[in-house]
């Protein structure tokens, strides 16, 4: 089992990250119908185009999103399908994410991998996706317990973590890979933190079976972290309640092996 594991996330090599859908394609693609409109109103309006794609992302980067998003939303609706329509996508994907917008950057996220299934950017689309399911950890600590501790944390973080394993899975060699493989190991940790929480609840009250299980549970499902040393103590405890030995000793001999000197 792994002993330790660094969450400690760059907080400036995210906003990189996240910021990565920057690029040069809308100039580069403008430029290249500049050269081939026919007439003064194509050339005109191209370089509105232009001008509206810069303003965009102008306000965008300011923290002007709504003005950014309205703008952006605009050109989509007026080139539906096109490289442009693909560009303003991601532009959106990036926009909706950073205005707190989740809901319609995971519909983006998909409607672009859906439309756009070998793109070089369905990483990014990956990554965004699983960052706008993924809950930072005060609010995952603060919404969940809270609440009766026999209930379940919601589905969006297991779909964080399905999404950000599909990245590292798809895509090993991106960019977003080694943030997505950290963020994986972040939501394991607190959901066995949680689950052992559940567990002990059980523990508490006499309910050894419900204890053992739920802590089992855990260590199964998120094996590899510190907190695996919770589950196994409160395993050892719950069989040796019930009076199952061998059990408990099992567990006691996975303990001492992986856990050596927390004593």
């Amino acid at each position: 089992m792994q002993r330790t594991i660094n969450l400690n996330l760059d907080f400036s090599e995210f906003s990189r990250l996240v910021h990565a859908a920057r690029f040069v394609v809308i100039p580069i693609l403008c430029s290249t119908l500049l050269a081939c409109a026919g007439n003064d109103k194509e050339r005109t309006e191209i370089q509105n185009i232009t001008e509206a794609y810069d303003t965009a992302q102008e306000s965008v980067e300011k923290g002007n999103y709504r003005k950014g998003i309205q703008i952006f939303e605009a050109i989509q609706a007026r080139f539906p399908f096109s490289n442009l329509s693909r560009q303003i996508q991601l532009e959106l994907l990036h926009a909706y994410y950073q205005s707190g917008q989740r809901e319609q950057a995971i519909e983006t996220a998909d409607t672009f991998m859906r439309e756009n299934p070998i793109h070089d950017r369905v990483d990014y689309a990956l990554y965004i996706k699983g960052l706008a399911y993924y809950e930072p950890e005060t609010a995952f600590l603060e919404r969940w317990f809270k609440r009766d501790t026999s209930s379940r944390p919601p589905v969006e973080v297991d779909l964080a973590y399905d999404t950000l394993r599909r990245l590292v899975t798809r895509y090993p060699n991106s960019e977003y890979a080694a943030d997505a493989q950290q963020r994986m190991l972040a939501i394991k940790k607190r959901m066995s933190i949680y689950e052992n929480h559940v567990a002990e609840y059980y523990l508490r009250r006499g309910a050894y079976i419900a204890a053992a299980n739920r802590a089992k549970s855990a260590l199964e499902a998120y094996n590899g972290v510190k907190s695996n040393e919770t589950s196994l103590r409160i395993m050892v405890k719950a069989y040796e309640n019930l009076g199952m030995t061998d059990l408990a000793a099992d567990a006691k001999r996975v303990l001492d092996a992986n856990f050596p000197g927390d004593r």
